[in-house]
């Protein structure tokens, strides 16, 4: 098992895709907490259009960053053609613009990190790349995978949790903001939601702060300028429904 031994306070971001608005607005709002270092769970790039930007922000302010799967196809590790047609426009457009130091930084970094007293993942523990951990049965199946007695997940955009108590089934919920859990016994994995994109309704960029010396976690939400980041796509001649989506949080 990993240790538990770690207990600062950590902000969880993920899913920032090349909105750099969004992730200016998650990190002034991480600023006025008590945290001690921001872990994020990848995907820097793909569907917005400042991706050079949010790689350079990301690099100076995380402690800790995973590779997700928008990342791992602009620097040539996946097939484009297994992406949807707009993420797979978003991320030729992406390669062509991607600046030779935001290439090399997104190459050091790995879909996992099983070394700290949170089990990290972008996708899954079964599947650190590809799996969206959306349901009770999947999350079940994802606990048995991982050693960690608590896990965090990003891809799916959506801020979860799900829990196991003893032998009861596991159960989950969507982690609105505000939401405080107690992650100090069973097990549990977790989902900050995504800064750049998220696809739970709500449009405000999401992040999750959890502090392990009490195991307490806490979703958090902040507004910001949808506008700008709209405008960015549409200038880039990137697909306006990747601009549209932004202001219904989908």
């Amino acid at each position: 098992m990993p240790p538990e031994t770690d207990t600062r306070r950590i902000a969880l971001i993920s899913d920032i895709h090349g909105n750099l608005p969004a992730l200016e607005a998650v990190l002034a709002a991480i600023g006025e907490q008590e945290v001690d270092a921001i872990w994020c769970l990848g995907d820097l790039v793909g569907y917005g259009a400042q991706p050079n930007e949010c790689v350079e922000l990301t690099a100076r302010s995380a402690e800790l960053c995973l590779i997700g799967n928008h990342d791992l196809v602009v620097i040539d590790r996946l097939d484009i053609t297994d992406f949807s047609q707009n993420a797979a426009v978003a991320a030729q457009w992406t390669k062509e613009e991607l600046s030779a130091d935001a290439r090399e930084y997104l190459e050091r970094l790995a879909p996992a990190d099983e070394g700290r007293a949170i089990g990290l993942f972008h996708g899954s523990p079964r599947d650190a790349v590809w799996e969206y951990v959306l349901s009770s049965m999947a999350a079940d199946d994802c606990i048995d995978a991982m050693d960690a007695r608590v896990g965090a997940v990003g891809h799916s955009h959506v801020a979860l949790s799900f829990w196991r108590k003893g032998d009861a089934p596991t159960a989950g919920a969507q982690s609105e903001a505000g939401t405080e859990l107690d992650l100090s016994g069973d097990r549990w994995l977790v989902n900050p939601g995504s800064v750049g994109q998220p696809r739970d309704g709500d449009p405000r960029a999401s992040w999750l702060v959890v502090d392990l010396a009490s195991w307490r976690a806490e979703w958090h939400r902040v507004e910001y300028d949808i506008d700008r980041a709209a405008a960015a796509i549409r200038e880039a001649g990137l697909p306006k429904q990747l601009a549209d989506r932004l202001y219904y949080g989908q």
